[in-house]
Parts: structure tokens; C-alpha cells; sequence
């Protein structure tokens, strides 16, 4: 893999650069097993539509085809589960949960680690990441086998954490 160069110029960042060290989609942490692929969470439906929709030329443009996207505003109907399971961008600020490399949150820094870049704040998106986990074991418990209606807020959280619970 040769080491790449990426500058972003979006809404939220200008001249931002980091480097994409591996090849996309291989070589995560150990442990760090996502469901899902950037690609396929934009497809299915996941932060009300409104995520990174300028930010199409930092990424892949086959992985917007199909992605349920609104440019204007925050639609939980283009979810896969039809609800809203998001909380405000300033809230994530407010708990302190932003890093400033990814102002965006966990998605942009995993469509970021998904594309090769390694950095000083993997731990800690991962450790989020796995902490979800228990949301899963919810699901998991209290939902008959392939009732996609059941805890809805709840899978579409998981969704957005790249966590598929469509097979439970």
C-alpha cells in the first residue's frame, strides 16, 4: 500500500490532511469487526440522510449510488428502520465525544479508518464502538427471531454504529 495524501475541503473542514496508510477495508484492530461497510450503511438508510452529504469527493463515489441522502435536512423516514435514533451533532459535542480530526463523529472517522487512515483516536472510537454491544444484547433478548418491528430506535442506533441486526 503506498501511502496516500488526502485533503479535505467540505462544509466542516478546509485543508484538513491525513494519510491513508492501508488498503480500504483491511487491516483493522483486532476485535473491530463492523457488520457493515460505509457503502452498504449509506444504502440501507442511516443518520437520517443528512450525514456527509458533502463530502462525496473524500470517498468512493460508488458508495453514494444508492445512499439515501437529503441535502437539506435530517429525514428519519430514509432510515432503514423509519425512526429517528440520532442525537444532535451538539450534543455529541457537549459530552465530549468530537474529535476534532473527525467534526462529524464516529461515521466520518470510520468511512475514514474504512479507507486506510490509522490515527491517534482508533482506541477510542473502538472502545465506542464496542460498547454497543450491549444495545445488541437487547435486541438480541427481547425481540422474536426476524421481527424487524421490534425495538426500532434501538436497532437503527446499532445501524448507525455499523451493527446489522436484521438477521435477528
Amino acid at each position: 500500500m503506498i501511502r496516500t495524501e488526502i485533503t479535505v475541503n467540505d462544509l466542516m473542514q478546509r485543508g484538513y490532511c491525513y494519510f491513508r496508510t492501508e488498503p480500504a477495508g483491511r487491516n483493522f484492530h483486532t476485535g473491530f469487526s463492523p457488520d457493515l461497510t460505509p457503502k452498504e450503511m449509506l444504502a440501507l438508510g442511516v443518520f437520517g440522510g443528512r450525514y456527509m452529504t458533502d463530502c462525496t469527493a473524500e470517498f468512493p463515489e460508488d458508495w453514494f449510488a444508492n445512499a439515501k441522502l437529503c441535502h437539506e435536512r435530517h429525514v428519519p423516514e430514509l432510515n432503514f428502520f423509519g425512526v429517528n435514533a440520532s442525537m444532535p451533532l451538539a450534543a455529541w459535542r457537549e459530552k465530549g465525544w468530537i474529535h476534532p480530526d473527525d467534526p462529524r463523529g464516529w461515521f466520518q472517522w470510520y468511512c475514514r479508518y474504512y479507507m486506510g487512515r490509522r490515527g491517534g483516536d482508533d482506541e477510542r472510537q473502538i472502545a465506542r464502538w464496542r460498547a454497543m454491544v450491549r444495545h445488541l444484547a437487547q435486541v438480541r433478548k427481547s425481540c422474536i427471531p426476524g421481527d424487524l418491528h421490534c425495538r426500532l430506535k434501538q436497532r437503527q442506533a446499532l445501524l448507525n454504529w455499523s451493527y446489522d441486526t436484521r438477521g435477528i
